[in-house]
């Protein structure tokens, strides 16, 4: 079975943030081994480009051998469903390798972290809060799942 990670910042707080996307884990489970790794929020009392920072760090300490990066980011690539789900075949049929999804915090990801991303992808051309994105993130890796395996959920 295909691996696919995640490393978000913070945990989710907001109650239909923890329903969704444990709905879509357990579903997007289906179809890979998931695993995910937790950064702690900064202090609140840090400017918010030292939040990124020290965030990002904390977000590059949890990187193994082998993980490609693939960052959130509201600069990132547009794809349709169709495009992330060929990405992702593509990512996870690679040998030696795993796709590693990154959602920051409030305040963004810092400039290493996104130097060290291989993709960056939007999600929206709006700005979501992180909870919401990653909900969405694993809704349309969930539909990428369907897509490749002609399953009827999603819709053209």
């Amino acid at each position: 079975m295909s691996k696919i990670g995640f490393i978000w910042v913070g945990k989710l707080k907001e109650p239909f943030s923890k329903d969704g996307c444990a709905h879509y884990w357990k579903k997007l489970s289906r179809f890979f081994k998931l695993d995910e790794a937790m950064v702690k929020d900064a202090p609140g009392k840090l400017p918010a480009l030292e939040k990124s920072k020290v965030e990002g760090e904390g977000i590059l300490s949890k990187v193994k051998k082998g993980d490609v990066l693939i960052i959130l980011d509201e600069f990132g690539d547009r794809l349709t469903s169709k495009k992330l789900a060929k990405l992702l075949q593509k990512w996870t049929d690679a040998p030696n390798q795993r796709p590693v999804f990154v959602i920051g915090g409030p305040f963004g990801l810092s400039d290493d972290v996104k130097q060290a991303a291989r993709h960056s992808i939007r999600l929206s051309d709006m700005t979501l809060p992180h909870e919401l994105a990653r909900l969405v993130l694993l809704e349309q890796l969930y539909r990428a799942g369907t897509i490749h395996k002609n399953m009827p959920y999603h819709h053209e």
